[in-house]
């Protein structure tokens, strides 16, 4: 759930060209996982999210750029990630006008939102309710924004009533995927209650 945060935030704020991104994004995590790096969080001092940016930051300093990378396809087992696909998005965001700290919250935001949107549409097919997620996906993700309820209506040959219902069946269940994964992620009560204000504007 952090990589593409994690990527973004290298190529932008440190300027580190692709490549050398991808060596870092995956050194990042390699530490992580064999120093238990994470383990050092203290929910008392702000959320794990900022606490990962900061152990990101450390990390480049610490590191002297790039000058001990791990080689690209050597013995580190690889991160099963779309890196070419968060590359393409950074196409349109070359610039940033906000701090990066609110960046780097920005872009956590989006890929959570973005996998539990992923999650929805295998759910639904897994269920048989392809009908709910397209419903779901024309009224809240179509980039022309969101049509009439009757106007979905007519689009796909169902009544008002169905298109009510269905979603609002693909509305439970998105936010019941974003919430499960929300928690997942989170070490408190209070910090999941606090970023699922951030996400959804209420406590869950």
């Amino acid at each position: 759930m952090y990589w593409k945060p994690v990527y973004k935030y290298l190529r932008l704020r440190w300027r580190f060209s692709p490549e050398e991104t991808q060596d870092i994004t995956q050194d990042f995590f390699l530490k992580v996982v064999e120093r238990d790096l994470f383990a050092t969080y203290d929910p008392n001092k702000g959320r794990f999210r900022t606490f990962v940016r900061v152990c990101l930051d450390r990390f480049v300093v610490d590191r002297g750029r790039i000058a001990n990378a791990l080689k690209r396809g050597g013995n580190t087992p690889p991160l099963s990630v779309d890196f070419a696909r968060a590359e393409e998005e950074l196409t349109f965001a070359t610039e940033v006008n906000d701090p990066f700290d609110v960046f780097f919250d920005g872009e956590w935001m989006r890929h959570l939102l973005g996998l539990a949107v992923e999650k929805l549409e295998t759910e639904c097919s897994s269920k048989g309710k392809n009908l709910h997620y397209r419903i779901f996906e024309r009224f809240y993700l179509h980039p022309a924004g969101a049509p009439s309820y009757a106007e979905l209506a007519t689009e796909f040959a169902v009544s008002i009533t169905e298109i009510t219902n269905r979603l609002g069946f693909a509305r439970r269940e998105f936010r019941r995927v974003l919430l499960d994964s929300l928690r997942a992620i989170t070490a408190t009560d209070e910090e999941f209650r606090a970023e699922a204000r951030a996400l959804l504007g209420d406590t869950a």
